[in-house]
């Protein structure tokens, strides 16, 4: 279906390209800046939130030490990728939702999911069974938090998932809010079954299949982790433009969430398989979100955007990034509480070349 804009039956108009996300961010922008005739204004706060696999149990943490310190901002958008996406509804909806999150990461539910009773028959498209992420999500993501979800929306306010469509070899940038606001079970279960596939690391679990639709014609698509193609989702150049066209972020600020260790981590190998793939994974990320951050530091320092970072401090007892483990993710999630409320979460990255 190349060249043709595909929808999905029932729901067309959830997803954006890059054109539109940009506008998305305009309009929500320009609805928070004051009005000519009064100088009071909402901040404009973008949070992003990395992929990171068990990592994410760290940014549950910090968002649970910040509701705990009472310094947790109000967000205007927040973007998620992978388990960033898991965990973006509960950021978008703020400290009343934290039960959940925190249950979510530390309550042994991950570490059940994904076991080796979950593994798929041999030559399966993932490691795991399809039902695996489904069973981590859908307990904690139901009609009342899609509901709550769509209250949001309806106020102004965006929640944005990515995933990688493998077909056309891009981002597809979900608006789940205007699905949540459609309301009913069809919407609740798209909203899971993206989820699903924002988190769907290639080789661990299997691509989710959407139906879609092109001059009639009925197809599905293929997606997987969003963090395939977009590392961290944060559209600098829509920020840009709103700030030529008039608009300022005096109070505002974009956050971002980093759900791995961004510094070297010297560590020695095993020469086993499986030591060799989990400690290349881990390099992988590293790699990854150290240029995506450098190549947004630069942008805003060039640009007066102020930007604040936190990503997982490295210590020799942090559990590898598949490690759903309960006792290495209650304490990742420990750790990320401990930093939120210690005072100093916050960083500014120094701008410079792509980091190797």
């Amino acid at each position: 279906m190349r060249g043709v804009q595909a929808s999905l039956p029932g729901f067309v108009g959830v997803r954006l390209n890059a054109e539109e996300a940009e506008n998305l961010v305009f309009m929500v922008a320009d609805h928070l800046a004051p009005a000519r005739s009064s100088a009071v204004r909402e901040d404009f706060n973008f949070l992003a939130i990395s992929g990171g696999a068990a990592g994410g149990a760290f940014g549950a943490g910090v968002l649970v030490g910040l509701s705990q310190a009472g310094t947790r901002p109000t967000f205007s958008i927040v973007t998620g990728v992978s388990t960033g996406a898991l965990m973006a509804p509960f950021a978008f909806l703020g400290s009343a939702w934290d039960h959940r999150l925190k249950a979510a990461y530390t309550g042994g539910l991950a570490a059940q999911a994904i076991s080796l009773r979950r593994l798929a028959p041999a030559f399966g498209a993932g490691l795991f069974r399809a039902d695996a992420l489904e069973s981590l999500i859908d307990p904690f993501i139901d009609a009342e938090l899609v509901a709550a979800v769509a209250r949001e929306h309806a106020l102004g306010r965006r929640l944005l998932v990515t995933t990688t469509d493998l077909d056309s070899q891009k981002t597809c940038i979900w608006d789940m809010g205007a699905i949540a606001s459609r309301g009913g079970d069809d919407a609740v279960k798209l909203f899971r079954d993206i989820l699903v596939a924002s988190a769907s690391l290639p080789g661990l679990f299997p691509p989710r299949r959407f139906p879609c639709e092109a001059d009639g014609v009925a197809y599905e698509e293929m997606h997987v982790d969003g963090g395939v193609s977009t590392p961290l989702f944060i559209m600098p150049e829509a920020l840009l433009r709103w700030k030529r066209r008039g608009g300022h972020l005096h109070g505002g600020r974009i956050y971002v969430i980093i759900n791995t260790v961004l510094e070297h981590a010297p560590r020695t190998t095993s020469t086993n398989l499986a030591a060799i793939l989990l400690r290349s994974f881990d390099t992988m990320l590293r790699f990854s979100y150290r240029n995506a951050l450098s190549s947004i530091a630069n942008f805003c320092a060039a640009n007066d955007l102020p930007l604040s970072v936190t990503a997982i401090q490295d210590d020799p007892d942090n559990g590898h990034m598949l490690s759903f483990d309960t006792a290495d993710m209650l304490r990742g999630f420990d750790a990320g509480v401990k930093h939120a409320t210690g005072g100093a979460l916050w960083s500014t990255p120094t701008p410079g070349p792509p980091i190797g």
